[in-house]
């Protein structure tokens, strides 16, 4: 019987999305394409979410690789990105109410830097958690088995009694390794809504 529902945060319950961060710096072209490789899709952003770098070590590592004119950029997207707007994923903060109301417990489960903390409270359908673990906060990334176990340990969770629902299929295959139901979400909260009721999620 399913009691837990499992959110991974960026393309399920808000957008990241990196290129409009980087334009409302007023950066296009190829110093955009270069910001986007080096800081989003560079090494560091991922050391961040692992909780093994600070963050003015990642500014001053990028930095080395990027034209002095993007250093004041680099900062501001690495400290400060999490200041600009946060655009829900539609729909997803009404079914989070509607299954908390339903007497679901719910969690996130994230990929995100200690950062998290600042913009927690903005995440749409936030109020409606039980609980959250990010990965930076317990040196652990998913798909590594670990946080998955540290989420079912720190709130006594069975994972035959969880549903897992991220973006990622590596994400969703690792839960579905430790006994984890698992959802891949595809943008579309009917279809979601549809596999929830599939797997035994009264709704």
């Amino acid at each position: 019987m399913i009691k837990n529902i499992i959110f991974d945060m960026g393309q399920v319950l808000m957008y990241f999305r990196p290129t409009l961060y980087i334009e409302r710096l007023g950066i296009s072209g190829m110093d955009r394409e270069l910001l986007l490789q080096e800081v989003f899709d560079g090494l560091e952003w991922v050391q961040l979410d692992h909780g093994t770098i600070f963050e003015e070590d990642a500014v001053q590592s990028i930095c080395r690789r990027v034209p002095e004119r993007l250093h004041g950029a680099v900062r501001e997207l690495i400290c400060q990105w999490w200041q600009g707007p946060i655009w829900p994923v539609p729909g997803m903060a009404e079914l989070m109410k509607e299954l908390k109301e339903a007497g679901y417990k719910l969690y996130l489960l994230s990929n995100a830097s200690l950062q998290q903390k600042r913009y927690h409270d903005r995440i749409p359908g936030v109020e409606n958690l039980d609980g959250r673990l990010v990965s930076a906060e317990c040196g652990m990334l998913k798909p590594q088995y670990g946080i998955y176990q540290k989420l079912m340990d720190t709130f006594d969770l069975r994972p035959e009694e969880c549903i897992f629902v991220d973006d990622s299929t590596v994400n969703v295959e690792a839960a579905l390794c430790l006994g984890i139901q698992g959802i891949l979400f595809v943008d579309d909260v009917a279809r979601l809504r549809k596999e929830l009721r599939e797997n035994g999620v009264e709704l």
